[in-house]
């Protein structure tokens, strides 16, 4: 399965962000949104995007903070998941997509879900690719964060980034969990090369703890989003990395909770699953959304 190749694109915001996202796929086809995580950028979804664009129309925006969008310095406030949402969501409006099916990973899941929160009969369909909405998805990997948002101190900060901001730790991120040493091989080591530089370029610390900092206020909005899993009935898809120990296993498993039309597939890999499973998750994605007529 292949189809047409990524566009690279660009748009002004009325905020002055210029957005950067990648397009593929005819417009006049069902649009499929996909929102990266940290520390990457819409780069990850380069191979779905070639799998997906044989029946869909596909988007991926560089969030801000994030790839290739270019935040004004006045903008401040722009580091925040409220900010990420409104963001996004005008993004769209630009495009005048009103009706979407979401693939969600890592910071993609609190920024749609907070869409999806504004805007419920938008929202098509969701795959969520270890992008969490359940404190059980939040284990070991989270005890410093949680230290973070207790006490914020210019050691705790130092700490923090001198860990999460590493060479060593953004390279972890791709490989930790793939069991397969043929799988491990063919992870492209200009994935986590582009994204540890971009995460040490001037101002990038800050901001990057902006977001870790801020992601407290996505578990205080966990009821209202489940709740909205109830009352919409939107289906989910839940194809997660189970060895993944940033969104563990057991966040996949809680949405089975709250979602009557649930699926959840589990692969034998880690948070990247893109990297491993880039054919597998796009084939069981478009079995599943044409089971639901998108």
């Amino acid at each position: 399965m292949s189809g047409a190749v990524a566009v690279a694109k660009d748009l002004t915001l009325s905020s002055g962000i210029e957005l950067f996202y990648r397009e593929a796929g005819d417009a006049s086809k069902p649009t499929i949104l996909l929102l990266h995580g940290f520390p990457s950028s819409s780069h990850q979804y380069r191979n779905l995007m070639a799998l997906l664009a044989v029946s869909y129309h596909v988007l991926a925006p560089d969030l801000p903070g994030f790839g290739f969008t270019i935040v004004p310095p006045r903008l401040n406030d722009a580091y925040t998941f409220a900010s990420l949402a409104n963001t996004t969501a005008e993004f769209l409006d630009v495009l005048k997509i009103s009706k979407f099916s979401v693939y969600v990973f890592d910071y993609g899941a609190p920024t749609a879900f907070r869409i999806a929160l504004q805007r419920p009969e938008a929202i098509s369909a969701i795959v969520s690719q270890n992008g969490n909405a359940y404190v059980e998805g939040l284990k070991d990997f989270w005890n410093p964060i949680r230290e973070f948002w207790r006490n914020d101190t210019p050691e705790i900060r130092k700490q923090l980034a001198d860990t999460l901001f590493s060479p060593a730790t953004t390279k972890a991120q791709y490989t930790n969990g793939v069991t397969s040493p043929e799988l491990l091989k063919q992870i492209p080591p200009e994935t986590y090369t582009l994204d540890q530089a971009l995460l040490e370029r001037p101002g990038q610390t800050d901001i990057q703890l902006s977001f870790f900092k801020d992601y407290e206020t996505n578990l205080e909005l966990y009821p209202a989003i489940q709740e909205y899993f109830r009352k919409s009935g939107v289906p989910v898809l839940a194809i997660w990395g189970k060895n993944d120990d940033i969104f563990v296993y057991d966040g996949a498993k809680a949405f089975a909770k709250d979602v009557k039309d649930f699926r959840l597939v589990g692969l034998d890999t880690g948070h990247f699953a893109l990297e491993t499973h880039a054919e597998v998750i796009a084939k069981e994605m478009v079995k599943w959304l044409k089971e639901h007529q998108i």
